[in-house]
């Protein structure tokens, strides 16, 4: 099959024709139909976090079942899915404490199968696997805890959306942070997951939902998707104008950049009593920092989200209600494709 592979820091990709293995038992072989670039990857390409190379990336993805390995029962050939990266053992402390999404299984594998081992050769060369997914490729071998079968009724270009942007997005509102109906938010960053964030904010009832960006063009598409404020950084000091619009600070504010200094801003923001919500991965060598007395005296929280906290197989599924019912917006995510391939999620 023709990949993506990285395998020097800093150096472009190369798309190269590598081998992929037949899955074996508990495992499945899915032809990916759509996967998103997601900022994630990035920090990987830039060395900004590590990984073993050579490795094909990518992890937001949905595709087509194209076969299955022994004992495999949820999924058959033919069968659409998402592919999930954070796949659940379903008997490790986190899994019995009803947070997959932080299952032990996920942390062990460092850019192989779960059983030790990857799928993937390139010229004879070992190549590793990313999040158990490597959806920057034609098709990918993934355990079966890492799929998720949708109906077919659902556009695999907006499926691939609920393998990342929008679960985390959704999940950081109404899993980690539980937004409160009738409350202000302020989301720093109206890129691809904080676009998601204004619109799980608006989904949970939000009176006011300040979008904060650098970029014109997100602050506009933001309105599109919930926001009833925007504020552009490059104009004003986000603090103080997120302070003047709410009448003394927000209730709760998302951090989706992952950049230690905009963490900070979503706590200064704050109003007493109120939770930061840090959803942005940072580089490796960034470290947050709170003003004591202020962060101490206000009673304020701050919360770290992975994955949107959730509980994958039955998020999903909800996401796809919402959907189908027209009160989450998926198909306007998706700016623009070419020759029916989808180019770019979100811009």
């Amino acid at each position: 099959m023709r990949a993506a592979v990285l395998f020097e820091v800093g150096k472009p990709l190369v798309v190269d024709t590598i081998e992929l293995e037949a899955p074996r038992r508990g495992e499945v072989a899915v032809r990916i139909a759509a996967t998103g670039v997601c900022h994630s990857d990035l920090h990987y390409i830039k060395g900004e976090l590590p990984m073993s190379l050579p490795v094909v990336l990518g992890h937001e993805a949905a595709g087509v079942v194209d076969s299955v390995g022994e004992g495999v029962a949820s999924v058959r050939p033919g069968d659409h899915v998402v592919l999930l990266f954070a796949p659940a053992c379903g008997r490790c402390r986190y899994c019995d404490a009803g947070r997959p999404h932080l299952c032990e299984m996920r942390y062990r594998v460092r850019g192989k199968m779960p059983d030790g081992t990857t799928r993937l050769r390139w010229r004879g060369e070992e190549v590793h696997h990313f999040t158990c997914v490597s959806s920057w490729a034609e098709m990918a071998v993934v355990p079966e805890a890492g799929v998720l079968r949708i109906s077919e009724e659902v556009p695999l270009t907006v499926a691939a959306l609920l393998g990342c942007a929008v679960t985390t997005g959704v999940g950081a509102v109404v899993n980690t942070a539980r937004v409160r109906p009738g409350s202000s938010v302020a989301v720093f960053g109206a890129g691809g997951v904080g676009t998601n964030v204004v619109q799980g904010a608006r989904i949970a009832g939000a009176a006011m939902i300040i979008a904060v960006d650098l970029l014109e063009h997100r602050l506009e598409s933001a309105r599109r998707f919930g926001a009833t404020h925007t504020v552009n950084a490059r104009e004003e000091d986000p603090v103080r104008a997120i302070q003047g619009l709410t009448g003394g600070g927000a209730d709760y504010a998302f951090e989706v950049i992952g950049r230690a200094t905009a963490v900070r801003q979503a706590i200064d923001c704050l109003a007493r009593g109120g939770v930061a919500v840090a959803v942005g991965i940072p580089p490796s060598r960034e470290e947050y920092t709170v003003g004591g007395p202020a962060f101490v005296l206000h009673e304020k929280t701050l919360r770290a989200c992975f994955y949107g906290s959730a509980h994958l197989r039955a998020d999903i599924p909800r996401l796809i209600d919402l959907y189908q019912g027209g009160r989450l917006l998926l198909d306007e995510l998706v700016t623009r494709s070419t020759g029916g391939t989808v180019c770019a999620a979100f811009s």
